[in-house]
């Protein structure tokens, strides 16, 4: 495979590196792209160096595939470019998940709806794919009829210049801002930006990419996303009304074997989730798993997971895996009408 990482100098693009590393991907021939004034630095992947190279000379190369993590503009301004020449997109920015001719994907939950002909393949919000993944065997059981989530984001999900802002704060550094207000010791209820209906643009993606992940519009989820000063890691408060009733035991047997969930759930010994022990790993976690005593068949959950590795960077690499080993991969270009 030759293989392309755009925005290779990012904090999801050196996740990327990682995962890659870590998984073994067959690659042949690495492309690391990053924006102009990136370009010519040196990066090392395993042990070898490679130099940075822009989007048109990335283009020129017609990788076989190209992994996204450098935002919206770039992506819907660049994706169509490497597709007109034969190469499958995974975009990780917000461009396309909602686009009615691309797929949203989440790998254990419907990666076999992809084809060779999918040209720009959507990588869900980091937050919705811990959320769905933990959701998706339930509502295939008890079948969902509301979701009201609240997160507890990391720092890490705005980016670089954030987590410089925490630890500066922690240092009793003055320096440059990523938030309106000290993230330190504090909360922000304002994660993305605001839009007319007063929720922010991270609710409405954990509203509406439920349903196209799961290919069901006849529940609702209703989100309040929260910026918390932890450096890595998204944890969520699901509460979830289904219409059909459950038994507390059969939840935790059905978390437990659905793959990519870990269940973490005694309290008895303090075993519960937590942003400090995701942090690093692939999996989603989920425990606090109780009944809502207030109304039937509900039931509450807490979920946490690596934002920047099942959330972004392992997403994307599951989807490229499932593409090399169903043979999806061709050099047939998009036609762009």
């Amino acid at each position: 495979m030759k293989v392309a990482v755009i925005g290779a100098t990012g904090m999801v693009g050196e996740v990327m590196l990682k995962v890659l590393a870590e998984r073994n991907f067959p690659i042949t021939d690495l492309l690391l792209v990053a924006s102009e004034r990136s370009v010519g630095k040196k990066l090392t992947y395993r042990e070898n160096e490679y130099t940075i190279i822009g989007l048109a000379d990335a283009v020129a190369a017609q990788p076989d595939i190209a992994i996204f993590s450098a935002g919206g503009d770039t992506s819907l301004q660049w994706a169509p470019k490497f597709a007109e020449v034969g190469t499958t997109v995974i975009d990780n920015s917000s461009a396309w998940r909602m686009d009615p001719t691309k797929k949203l994907v989440v790998p254990e939950i419907n990666a076999a709806q992809l084809t060779a002909k999918d040209k720009i393949i959507a990588n869900p919000n980091c937050s919705t794919i811990q959320m769905v993944l933990a959701l998706s065997p339930l509502h295939n059981m008890y079948q969902m009829k509301r979701v009201v989530v609240s997160t507890y984001q990391s720092v890490s999900g705005t980016g670089v210049k954030a987590v410089q802002q925490l630890e500066n704060e922690i240092a009793g550094v003055q320096g440059e801002m990523a938030y309106p207000y000290p993230i330190g010791k504090n909360a922000l209820p304002h994660c993305d930006v605001f839009l007319e209906n007063g929720y922010t643009k991270e609710e409405m993606k954990l509203a509406r990419e439920p349903q196209k992940i799961l290919d069901d519009r006849t529940f609702s989820v209703s989100a309040t996303a929260v910026r918390i000063p932890t450096a890595g890691g998204h944890s969520e408060s699901v509460n979830v009304e289904f219409h059909n009733d459950f038994d507390i035991s059969e939840v935790r047997k059905l978390l437990s074997e659905t793959p990519g969930i870990t269940v973490q759930d005694n309290p008895d010994t303090n075993t519960y989730p937590m942003p400090i022990y995701a942090h690093g790993k692939d999996d989603v976690f989920v425990g606090r798993i109780r009944r809502d005593e207030t109304q039937p068949n509900t039931l509450n959950m807490w979920v946490v997971s690596d934002n920047l590795r099942k959330g972004a960077a392992t997403n994307a690499v599951q989807i490229a895996e499932y593409l090399v080993e169903n043979k999806l991969i061709s050099n047939t270009p998009e036609i762009i009408s």
